[in-house]
């Protein structure tokens, strides 16, 4: 009887943590889509961190060295979310669950891209999409990508991937000789190697082209 209690106990504890994860969750995505609404233009952030850095000399001018330390802390995450959008970030975070459907929502928060993304998250915006996208349609995954590439990406191994998405897409419609030089430049991007196996893998399904 007193196991059984213990159990009912713990059952209790448990969900009472799970519906408190689930609620700090909700909390923290109805505050991203509170500060998405707010600074609907990326301007808007360097704006807000330059008022708050101001505010920050203000208190350092004080005296109120911890305080000035603080606030400068807060004007920094604006400015760091003004480079690396939280939208973009998150969209991340579910592309490498293999979560296609958590990605896209995410995306789908971004509702104006060119007046809420420097050029490079632009890039990375139109990448996640050709991603998604290159599972059920090519010819959309395609625009994406090339827009991604045309915009640029900050990291070598993205637009690494990038090219090689488009050599696959390439190949799937038989433009081989386009879809080598992509293949080629995917393989001067990739200085890690880490895509090696996967264009091996292309050129032997080349072959049968």
């Amino acid at each position: 009887m007193e196991s059984f209690l213990y159990l009912q106990q713990l059952n209790t504890r448990n969900i009472i943590r799970s519906n408190q994860i689930v609620e700090q969750e909700n909390v923290f995505l109805h505050l991203i889509l509170i500060l998405n609404n707010i600074m609907f233009h990326k301007n808007i952030k360097l704006i807000l961190a330059t008022l708050i850095t101001v505010w920050s000399v203000y208190h350092f001018s004080q005296g109120n060295i911890m305080n000035g330390i603080s606030i400068l802390f807060l004007a920094g995450i604006f400015i760091l979310l003004y480079f690396k959008n939280e939208f973009i970030i998150m969209a991340f975070l579910q592309l490498r669950k293999q979560d296609f459907e958590g990605t896209k929502k995410w995306l789908g928060y971004i509702k104006n891209p060119e007046s809420a993304l420097i050029v490079k998250q632009q890039g990375y915006y139109n990448y996640l999409h050709g991603i998604i996208l290159s599972q059920t349609n090519i010819t959309q995954a395609e625009k994406f990508l090339r827009k991604a590439v045309k915009l640029g990406l900050s990291m070598n191994h993205d637009l690494a991937m990038a090219k090689l998405q488009l050599a696959g897409i390439a190949m799937t419609k038989r433009r081989k000789r386009e879809a080598t030089n992509l293949m080629a430049e995917a393989k001067k991007l990739d200085t890690n190697g880490m895509l090696k196996e996967q264009m091996q893998m292309m050129k032997k399904q080349m072959k049968k082209i």
